[in-house]
């Protein structure tokens, strides 16, 4: 489905369970696992992996479960084996600290080195990661222009048409009539982009927090993440916190 076929503000579903949305003259596709398809490019993004945020808390005192690295390249590996990307791009904050690449388990870090087979990987770096990895395989970038994109870690402000970003870890309190749900989603005004975080322990933000404020145009859209299906949900059906 090209742009022109796609109404301005609005999420096309598709079977698969994505969403595709018209973005800044181009078509970007919104996966239920929080992961971007710009098909056009064969490229997949992921932002705010937080590797390795475990063993983080961990090394202060607050044991968590030292499983999500594991858990976050199961989910990434699945992506990639969907859908066979010729570009892997890591949209910033990959890792949780400038340390978290020593802490790597042997085999996560032998995980993350066989993602680059067959294919480009661009490390786009973000503010917990402004060096980018050491040892692994893969392009160091502070931003990319993908056709009518450009890929950065943190949003700039004021109006960056065709600005697909992450940083701000987007989540959207859903409210219905017997309560709510506190989903991660992406959250676009058709202008630009902001990808909610791909890490297992990334927090989120409301949408609605202060933070968002000034970064669209008009009234943006959600892509909720859901139980294998991305939902599109309005701005007045969002509350706070």
């Amino acid at each position: 489905m090209s742009a022109a076929h796609l109404p301005a503000h609005d999420l096309a579903p598709l079977a698969c369970g994505s969403l595709r949305v018209a973005l800044a003259g181009g078509v970007a596709g919104l996966r239920p696992s929080g992961a971007l398809w710009l098909e056009d490019a064969a490229m997949l993004v992921v932002a705010d992996l937080h590797l390795e945020k475990g063993s983080a808390y961990a090394a202060r005192g607050q044991m968590l479960p030292p499983y999500d690295t594991a858990d976050t390249l199961r989910r990434l590996e699945a992506e990639v084996a969907a859908l066979a990307p010729r570009t892997l791009v890591f949209l910033g904050d990959t890792f949780h600290d400038r340390r978290a690449e020593d802490r790597l388990a042997a085999d996560d870090a032998a995980r993350l080195a066989a993602l680059a087979r067959g294919r480009d990987l661009v490390w786009v770096v973000g503010n917990h990661d402004a060096d980018g990895p050491r040892g692994l395989p893969g392009e160091v970038a502070d931003e990319i222009a993908v056709g009518p994109f450009v890929l950065r870690h943190e949003p700039q402000p004021g109006p960056q048409g065709g600005e697909v970003s992450g940083h701000l870890h987007p989540c959207a309190r859903v409210r219905a009539s017997r309560g709510s749900v506190r989903r991660r989603c992406f959250v676009t005004d058709g202008a630009r982009l902001i990808l909610p975080a791909f890490g297992a322990y990334a927090g989120g933000l409301n949408v609605r927090d202060a933070a968002f404020a000034g970064l669209f145009v008009r009234q943006p859209i959600v892509g909720a993440l859901g139980a294998g299906r991305v939902h599109a949900v309005g701005w007045r059906s969002l509350g706070p916190d």
